[in-house]
């Protein structure tokens, strides 16, 4: 053969090979799944990242535990030096510069302190650490009534002024403890990173918390489970399956944070409204929503309305799902919004 037909016909083939090769779909690629896990806020984090190309494990690392750090040090309650716990030493009517973190969750905060008509507020904190479910340590008896009286005065996320980038006590004593929302926040801060890296499929774990994208690795949707609500065990296996498909799931629960004083159960989930652990049937709440945050609020927020009252506003809003789980003596109810089955497997 000529050497010259000899090297057409070779670059016909290579440019044959790729061609096929640009027409082939994506998913014809073998995907990697890259698994990342460490702590943070107190708890735990998993991460899954699936990619057809591939990944530096070790920057990708870097990068979750830096955001997961710059988290934590503005909305920790624990660290004396967060820019949260900054803010509750500082004094009334001194105007206090946040960072865009704190800014955004502040955002979310008044939204949904307005959505719940105040049974979620983030000002809770004094009432938490009364009972001995924040940071002063745990007790073993209920406070004594003046003290939650007292406590009470220092309660309301009204009380509070939101500027631009600037927040304002305007009553001594207020203090933030964002412990139901700054999960969510970190899930879907985590979220919005790996989005950022072009990667489309992917799962976000926190502390149970959860936000799900795209397909897992054998290009199936996300599937995780709601944790089954029994008071005295870690891990009662699990209650319910879903389908995570571009959505948050964040679920609240009294059956892990609690005493008992007198044959009396009090529960970590104060009222914002009465000062006292919430009483009522309800053990366990799960919100799928289109953020973490909201969806890790929310949960919180259904903890503390009455049922009815719970669904009525969960079947307001769009893009949001709820199950309540009751129980009364052994007779246990599931409470659904009107869209919740969708997310269900076996339904």
């Amino acid at each position: 053969m000529p050497e010259t037909k000899y090297i057409t016909t070779v670059i016909f083939e290579l440019m044959l090979l790729a061609a096929t090769t640009l027409l082939l779909p994506t998913q014809s690629l073998a995907a990697q799944e890259y698994v990342f896990t460490g702590q943070t806020m107190g708890t735990t984090y998993s991460i899954k990242l699936i990619s057809a190309k591939p990944l530096s494990k070790s920057l990708w690392q870097e990068k979750i535990n830096l955001r997961l750090k710059q988290v934590n040090a503005r909305l920790s309650m624990y660290r004396k030096d967060s820019e949260l716990s900054r803010f509750n030493a500082a004094p009334k009517d001194q105007a206090f510069r946040v960072s865009e973190d704190f800014y955004q969750v502040l955002y979310q905060c008044r939204t949904l302190h307005a959505l719940t008509d105040g049974a979620w507020d983030g000002t809770v904190k004094p009432l938490v650490d009364l009972w001995g479910f924040g940071t002063q340590g745990r007790r073993d008896t209920p406070p004594k009534p003046e003290a939650i009286k007292t406590a009470l005065n220092s309660i309301g996320f009204n009380k509070l002024t939101i500027g631009d980038h600037v927040l304002t006590k305007t009553t001594s004593g207020i203090t933030l403890d964002l412990g139901s929302i700054a999960k969510g926040y970190g899930v879907d801060e985590i979220a919005r990173l790996i989005r950022e890296g072009g990667i489309e499929n992917y799962l976000v774990e926190i502390g149970g918390e959860l936000v799900g994208a795209g397909e897992n690795k054998h290009r199936k949707p996300w599937i995780v489970g709601i944790a089954n609500p029994k008071k005295g065990f870690l891990n009662a296996g699990l209650y319910k399956e879903v389908r995570l498909d571009n959505k948050a799931i964040a679920t609240s629960g009294n059956y892990r944070n609690y005493f008992e004083k007198n044959g009396h159960v009090y529960s970590h989930i104060i009222s914002p409204k009465t000062g006292y652990p919430v009483e009522n049937a309800v053990v366990s709440a799960s919100v799928i929503s289109d953020t973490c945050t909201r969806a890790d609020g929310l949960a919180t927020a259904l903890m503390v309305m009455d049922t009815q009252q719970a669904l009525a506003l969960i079947n307001s809003l769009e893009n949001t799902e709820c199950l309540i789980i009751c129980q009364d003596g052994k007779k246990r109810t599931a409470l659904r919004s009107s869209g919740f089955k969708s997310y269900e497997i076996g339904f």
